[in-house]
């Protein structure tokens, strides 16, 4: 296997939660069991056979990797993969590849779809991700990945197998589909990405950003550049329903144990064990 590229991994019940971000270097996850991933800031050789991506928001970061992914499948005769990205962004980065495709001398084939707030996207009979509005200094969104399932309506519950079975053949809809929000990814945001969709509180799996940590770097001055300050994550610890949380996309003005070190003081019981800083 080619080791080209940092990978943290961590597995939460069904699901392994793998990638990196750092500020301004590189942005890229994945989650293997639902066969998606967020942003392509840059590609881990062994990403490269998960078709489908959900792209917060064009910063280099976030991006810079989609031509060498589209080209790298391409050259592994795998089919082409599926990139959801925010709308506005879709006919430039189709210029972008046809570019980059002249350059390479070789067809850059992808299926790129825009996504706008409050949009559903199908990705399989279980998984359904719904777009969320971010606040960056460009447009950008998050997403949430809810897991679908039919049950029993509760009112069928007592019946026999044959009871159901007759009530069906009448016509009658017996289930009723619930959804259970699984991962929330808030890509870059201020704070506000956060309190304007309660969702992401809500998820089993939160990856946020944290990306500024230290009190010499002031909130207020981080929000004018679409960053949250540990200072929002502090203040609104008692809102973070979620099992686990993933705080990443610290700037490297940061070292890992500088950045340990701050959170830690910051929040010495690390959300009752649920947080963890990935530098």
């Amino acid at each position: 296997m080619v080791k080209n590229l940092p990978v943290r991994s961590v597995s939460y019940k069904d699901l392994t939660i793998e990638g990196w971000s750092r500020a301004a270097v590189q942005t890229y996850w994945r989650i293997p069991e639902m066969k998606l991933g967020f942003d392509l800031g840059a590609q881990p050789w062994d990403f490269m056979g998960t078709s489908t991506w959900f792209v917060s928001h064009t910063h280099l970061d976030h991006i810079a990797c989609l031509p060498v992914y589209v080209a790298r499948r391409r050259m592994m005769k795998m089919d082409p993969p599926t990139i959801y990205l925010p709308a506005y962004a879709v006919d430039i980065v189709h210029r972008l590849l046809a570019v980059v495709g002249r350059l390479d001398r070789g067809r850059l084939p992808c299926k790129l779809i825009g996504v706008e707030p409050g949009q559903e996207i199908e990705v399989s009979r279980e998984l359904v991700v719904t777009v969320h509005q971010t606040f960056h200094t460009i447009p950008s969104v998050g997403y949430v990945v809810w897991e679908r399932r039919k049950k029993l309506k509760p009112e069928y519950t007592n019946l026999t197998g044959e009871q159901i079975r007759d009530i069906r053949l009448q016509g009658t809809e017996v289930s009723e589909e619930r959804r259970t929000p699984r991962i929330a990814y808030l890509g870059d945001s201020t704070p506000q990405g956060l309190d304007a969709n309660p969702i992401m509180y809500e998820a089993e799996v939160l990856l946020t950003e944290v990306t500024f940590l230290a009190a010499r770097h002031r909130s207020a001055k981080i929000h004018k550049m679409g960053h949250i300050h540990l200072d929002d994550i502090v203040a609104r610890q008692d809102k973070f329903q979620n099992q686990l949380i993933i705080a990443a996309h610290v700037s490297s003005r940061y070292s890992s144990k500088q950045a340990e070190k701050i959170l830690q003081k910051a929040l010495p019981n690390m959300l009752d064990g649920r947080l963890r800083l990935w530098v």
